[in-house]
């Protein structure tokens, strides 16, 4: 049941619900990649700071808050994921619409409550 992620958002603070949902992907035993504004690495994934055309996605989980999710509505569609995680404080209707006409999923969820509940 490996559901290849990509982190959205990713930070290095060990604080910050981005990197511990990555912690807990790699976990759980999730392929996982990341995109964030610093480069560095978490559990053994490098946070890219270069967007990629990544491949084989089932879940964008989201990090960033609804304002700067805008520049990325294009890429995240390219990519064709399953579905997007709409982490709680990134909920945005206007991007719902957008991902409902691509015929992508969208879920407001807490991908470490998913995670933990078996729901993921």
């Amino acid at each position: 049941m490996n559901k290849k992620t990509l982190v959205f958002g990713a930070s290095l603070k060990p604080d910050r619900y981005s990197n511990i949902a990555l912690q807990k992907l790699v976990n759980y035993k999730h392929k996982t990649v990341a995109f964030g504004l610093r480069k560095g690495e978490v559990a053994g994934v490098i946070i890219d700071t270069q967007l990629k055309l990544y491949k084989d996605l089932d879940t964008v989980t989201l990090y960033i808050n609804p304002k700067r999710q805008k520049e990325y509505y294009m890429h995240i569609i390219s990519l064709q994921p399953k579905r997007v995680v709409f982490n709680p404080g990134t909920e945005n209707p206007e991007f719902y619409s957008i991902l409902k006409e691509n015929n992508i999923a969208f879920e407001e969820a807490c991908t470490l409550v998913l995670l933990s509940t078996n729901q993921y």
